[in-house]
């Protein structure tokens, strides 16, 4: 019987040994994926921007307008899916819209108002993409704050 729990005790202190070695490999692993893959947003920035508006104006404007332009932040704000673990970059602009001519919004004083909004970016199997989904009237860090049962913020490291 004394074997018994002994050899309990020493595969307790086992499993117990590899948790401690493996997270902090796991979570380096992570740090590391993160950097390239927040290298890999700002060399691909521009681009991304352009497919964000191509996107963007197809699928998320308002009904009755069409997206006019889009002025783009300097600061990048990234969140990790909680499930998947995905890294998903936010950054915040100012869109102006312009109304649909024949459309229910023209003639509306309110639709040449600049609109604030937060642009989503995904890196999926290694590649940053974008669905052109756009969270308006929040800034990336209210953004995903509000979806904080989904996302948690990914600190940058200085």
């Amino acid at each position: 019987m004394w074997r018994w729990m002994a050899l309990g005790v020493a595969g307790a202190g086992a499993v117990a040994a590899a948790w401690a070695v493996w997270r902090p490999m796991k979570l380096a692993w992570l740090a590391c994926q993160f950097e390239r893959a927040r290298r890999d947003f700002h060399r691909h920035r521009e681009w991304l921007e352009v497919r964000f508006l191509e996107v963007a104006g197809r699928v998320s404007a308002p009904r009755g307008l069409r997206w006019r332009s889009c002025e783009f932040e300097d600061e990048v704000v990234y969140a990790r899916e909680r499930r998947s673990g995905g890294l998903r970059a936010f950054v915040g602009m100012t869109v102006y819209f312009e109304a649909v001519e024949g459309g229910p919004m023209e003639g509306v004083e309110a639709v040449a108002r600049p609109r604030a909004a937060t642009a989503v970016f995904c890196h999926r199997r290694g590649v940053w993409e974008t669905d052109g989904r756009a969270i308006f009237n929040l800034n990336p860090v209210q953004a995903i704050a509000h979806f904080q049962h989904e996302l948690e913020e990914v600190p940058l490291r200085g």
